[in-house]
């Protein structure tokens, strides 16, 4: 999608979810509304600015509009921190890259990553999250928990994929509906920081074709990151759990996040984790550590 375009419907979402007793705009009788949410001119002029202006902007019509505005307009519509810096990459093309888009780099986890999951194979959970929720690695308990993501194909390692095409996901997460919707804010928010992507132009075209529930998401522009919370699961093997997680981007690797999930101390779920380690150890042999270069794109009949 254009840059304007997605300017202009984040714009006009925002603005339709946003009551006029909530924005504590007085509302005449004597004029009916047609649409949900504020007028223009009421957003306009809650934010400061001409209603032509306001106009222009929410069409996406090439304004370079400063920050000044930009912030008058976030605090009309009542934006998240989240949404704000959505609006900010959205409305000022001049914070684009000038160059022509590059494909990234395969994206590899370094030894020292891996070592950091082996560690944890019998304590809790652990994941290395990528561009597009691409799942780079995962560790035993981590594997147990979801799905086995090491064994699909390369392509097909995807959070987000998984949470909306695998049926399993849908009985795992006791709370799928919210698990689901915050990852569709999680790639809505990547979409605005790389508009050019086509992989994730392509996974974004393969779930709205496949998922009415992400397609319904999608259109309605939630935007959301969430570095850290709480998951709850029933597992098929261990029954109920619940997990906080924290997300920690990792140093030195761009675009690459490392996240943990842990049991409270002493809790049942605690204790349904550790069967889960022990349950999971007496049925799977150790694996050999993928190498550094493991996440590279490689022929599928060659892939683990």
């Amino acid at each position: 999608m254009e840059r304007n375009a997605e300017l202009s419907e984040f714009l006009r979402s925002r603005r339709g979810r946003l009551s006029p007793e909530d924005a504590g705009v007085r509302v005449s009788s004597d004029s009916p509304r047609r649409v949900p949410g504020l007028r223009r001119e009421e957003l306009a002029h809650l934010a400061g600015v001409s209603t032509d202006y306001y106009t222009r902007l929410e069409q996406g019509r090439g304004l370079n509009v400063s920050e000044t505005v930009l912030d008058a307009v976030a605090r009309a519509l009542r934006l998240s921190e989240t949404e704000r810096a959505y609006l900010f990459q959205l409305a000022r093309p001049k914070t684009r890259r000038a160059v022509r888009y590059r494909p990234p780099r395969p994206q590899r986890v370094r030894p020292g990553v891996h070592n950091v999951l082996r560690t944890l194979d019998r304590v809790c959970p652990a994941f290395v999250f990528g561009r597009c929720a691409d799942v780079l690695a995962v560790n035993r308990l981590g594997r147990a928990l979801l799905t086995d993501f090491d064994a699909l194909p390369y392509r097909e390692r995807n959070y987000a994929r998984y949470m909306f095409l695998d049926e399993s996901a849908r009985e795992l997460f006791r709370d799928w509906e919210l698990c689901a919707a915050e990852t569709v804010g999680g790639l809505r928010l990547e979409a605005g920081r790389r508009p050019d992507d086509p992989r994730l132009t392509e996974l974004v075209g393969e779930l709205t074709i496949k998922s009415p529930e992400f397609r319904g998401w999608w259109a309605g522009h939630v935007v959301r990151e969430r570095m850290h919370g709480v998951k709850r699961y029933h597992h098929p093997v261990v029954g109920d759990l619940t997990l906080a997680y924290e997300s920690m981007p990792l140093p030195g690797d761009p675009d690459q996040t490392l996240c943990v999930q842990t049991p409270e101390p002493g809790s049942p779920s605690e204790e349904a984790l550790q069967l889960l380690a022990s349950w999971t150890s007496a049925r799977e042999p150790a694996r050999p550590s993928r190498t550094p270069h493991s996440t590279t794109p490689r022929k599928e009949s060659t892939d683990s």
